[in-house]
């Protein structure tokens, strides 16, 4: 299994502005200890948690998944070069129940980060998350059960759902069985 060294990439960005790991917990709302798990590549941040690191150091959430290559107007990502990344966990150590795929990596400037997220298990943890920007999910297989701020929405395999990012939200697995969603995250 191939990953981003997405800690590497945080840490080496917070010591080129100087800051300690204090600083950026209390600018971005996380504890000291996420930040540390991240950064030694312990566990992985949420899209939600990525997103937000992003902001506050002023780069787009493509610049975790990049490898470094030249800038192209294309990319092409063969199913079997996907990048996962596992151990998706919250600000308070638990479990998401799902892991994601970026399906871009390489392209530059983007306008939207597109992933493939599998949920299988029950959340135990079913705390919502906001960020900016807007999302699109696409169930391709199962069911799912989007909490949208103080809503519960199922979608089924086939249904869509685009939203303003800033709601709070989740996407939990329901009715058993393993959840494939197309996810598209926009700026």
């Amino acid at each position: 299994m191939l990953e981003y060294k997405i800690g590497q990439k945080i840490r080496e960005l917070r010591k080129s502005k100087k800051l300690k790991l204090q600083d950026v917990a209390n600018e971005t709302g996380f504890s000291t200890a996420l930040i540390s798990q991240i950064e030694n590549d312990n566990v992985s941040p949420p899209i939600a948690t990525l997103s937000k690191l992003a902001k506050f150091f002023d780069v787009k959430m493509s610049h975790f998944f990049n490898d470094g290559e030249e800038e192209c107007r294309f990319e092409v990502v063969r199913a079997k070069e996907r990048k996962v990344i596992p151990r998706v966990v919250s600000q308070d150590g638990t479990s998401h129940s799902y892991f994601y795929e970026a399906l871009s990596r390489n392209k530059k400037n983007k306008k939207m980060d597109p992933f493939f997220l599998t949920l299988n298990d029950i959340a135990t943890n079913t705390g919502t998350y906001s960020h900016d920007g807007e999302e699109f999910l696409f169930v391709m297989k199962g069911s799912a059960e989007l909490i949208l701020d103080e809503q519960r929405i199922t979608l089924n395999e086939g249904d869509s759902v685009y939203f303003d990012s800033t709601l709070k939200h989740r996407l939990l697995a329901s009715g058993g069985g393993e959840v494939k969603v197309l996810a598209v995250v926009m700026r």
